[in-house]
């Protein structure tokens, strides 16, 4: 009955849900916008095709995503009102642009989007889906500004003890935001590479299977045609580019991800060198990165510690981009650590039941560690099936084999594991900090506030316990919701998003103008 671990857990729990959501709309709004383009451009059906069938699953997305990120900032009240009144001065600022600036365009243009099929000029109407995806950007943008401000405090001086905002500029160029930004948007375009990547290759699979297409005795695709409905030579058109879309998307993704990860763990040896420690297990000072390594579960103490398999000098190229600078372990940093913060909680009702106890300032190694690797290697797996997709369907069309398909779909899941991995890491690395020091400044001029001092004190855990189960079976139906959604649309293919290819009998009176709007929306 810790009431900061059901805390934790709450919070946790809801933002990974909620991220899983994040990364496929920031990367899904960026094709669906490139396909409206080039429809308005060339006047091609089969980009106007593109735009509505990944423009229904990109608004079923988005409106999941509405619904369980709104969560996420009425907990910073309900649960950790201590550190909403700490640092709400400098933390509010970027949260309130997100929500007043970007968030607020974000839905008006998606909205006009949404309901100016037929009513707005075409090179309007796309340009108003262009401007909500650069808003949902600058959401993207606002939010790690706030999180990053909790890596690296910059931009305050302190007031009767509380951080309060000097200089909103520093904020917005946090150096950690500036990394952390085209970090993650990169990986939401491997997320989104992915994405398209296995629906098209389940309906180009279903067209193989069905004899709609075949092969020729050179292995080279023969299209074919139902010629009813939204069946025909078209339709594989869109299933083809769309795949090979995703995967050209899914290597710039990863790529970009590496590139701006080697940053960030240099910016992350610079500031929480504890974190870069912990992600390799390095319990003393070396240049040695760790290809496997165990330890006890739960184990804080490095002499349960065992490296099995390292790379010499890797690990002083990841933090100084050389291969012989000894990285700093855990056995240096945390007699550190102690001296700058202390080894006890201070005796304060602040810190509830753990007033006075010893401080860990070392993270669960076996997140860290993991998270790091799970992280590197979902991206690298799914980088490398967009390989192999690409050239696997170099002659038009993908294998009749059912493994394969099944593959390809279960491979969505992939870079959504590398961008929650990251996000764990992230977060659990910084603890025992939610607010982690800033070590560019004087030791008096930081300000850092422990986790068991930011819980709201008048929280009880069966209050807290309650709104976990709650918010858990909640997000649980929202979760089935929007899969069967998904599933839904991707198996009736373009026509779920463009029911006017299906020749019908409609009654004279019937409003087409209305009607191919409401079926677009819901």
């Amino acid at each position: 009955m810790d009431i900061v671990e059901i805390a934790r857990w709450q919070f946790g729990i809801t933002t990974v849900y909620h991220f899983m959501m994040v990364p496929l709309t920031l990367g899904l709004g960026l094709v669906v916008a490139l396909f409206n383009v080039l429809w308005v451009r060339t006047g091609r059906h089969e980009y106007l095709r593109l735009t509505k069938f990944w423009g229904k699953l990109f608004l079923i997305n988005f409106i999941m995503g509405v619904a369980t990120g709104l969560v996420q900032e009425f907990q910073f009240g309900m649960a950790w009102s201590e550190y909403s009144r700490f640092v709400g001065d400098v933390f509010g600022a970027p949260l309130a642009m997100e929500g007043l600036l970007a968030f607020f365009v974000e839905s008006t243009f998606l909205g006009l989007w949404i309901f100016g099929w037929g009513r707005l000029k075409p090179k309007i109407h796309a340009a108003c889906l262009m401007a909500a995806v650069v808003a949902s950007w600058f959401s993207a943008y606002f939010i790690i500004v706030a999180n990053s401000w909790m890596q690296h405090p910059v931009g305050y001086e302190i007031v009767d003890g509380r951080p309060v905002l000097n200089d909103i500029w520093a904020v917005l160029t946090n150096n950690t935001a500036m990394v952390a930004f085209p970090h993650a948007i990169f990986g939401s375009v491997a997320v989104a590479g992915s994405f398209l990547l296995g629906i098209a290759w389940y309906k180009l699979w279903k067209r193989r299977v069905r004899g709609i297409d075949t092969v020729d005795a050179q292995g080279r695709v023969v299209v074919g045609s139902l010629e009813t409905g939204a069946e025909d030579r078209a339709d594989h058109g869109i299933w083809l580019r769309s795949l090979r879309l995703g995967c050209l998307l899914g290597v710039i993704g990863f790529a970009g991800t590496a590139f701006t990860g080697h940053a960030q763990a240099q910016l992350m040896y610079e500031q929480q060198p504890l974190k870069m420690a912990a992600a390799e297990a390095a319990c003393h000072d070396g240049t040695a990165f760790s290809v496997l390594t165990i330890s006890s579960p739960g184990s804080r103490d490095c002499d349960d510690v065992n490296a099995l398999i390292e790379l010499p000098g890797l690990l002083s190229f990841l933090a100084n981009e050389n291969f012989h600078t000894d990285v700093p372990g855990i056995t240096t940093l945390e007699p550190q650590y102690e001296e700058m913060y202390g080894t006890n909680l201070a005796d304060d009702d602040l810190y509830g039941d753990r007033a006075g106890s010893e401080i860990s300032y070392v993270p669960l190694m076996e997140v860290t560690y993991w998270g790091f690797r799970v992280m590197i290697g979902f991206g690298g797996l799914a980088a490398v099936a967009c390989v192999f997709a690409w050239w696997i369907t170099r002659r038009g069309t993908v294998p009749e084999a059912k493994w394969l398909m099944r593959l390809a779909v279960f491979g969505i899941l992939a870079p959504f594991g590398a961008n929650i991995a990251g996000w764990v890491f992230t977060e659990m690395g910084r603890q025992p900090f939610v607010v982690a020091p800033n070590p560019d400044l004087p030791l008096d001029q930081r300000v850092y506030m422990f986790t068991e001092a930011a819980v709201s004190p008048n929280a009880s855990p069966w209050e807290l316990i309650f709104s976990l189960a709650s918010l858990c079976l909640i997000y649980l139906v929202l979760m089935v919701v929007e899969v069967y959604l998904i599933a839904k649309y991707v198996r009736s293919g373009v026509v779920a998003a463009m029911p006017e290819l299906v020749e019908e009998e409609h009654d004279d009176d019937d409003d087409d103008s209305r009607r191919d709007v409401l079926s677009f929306a819901y």
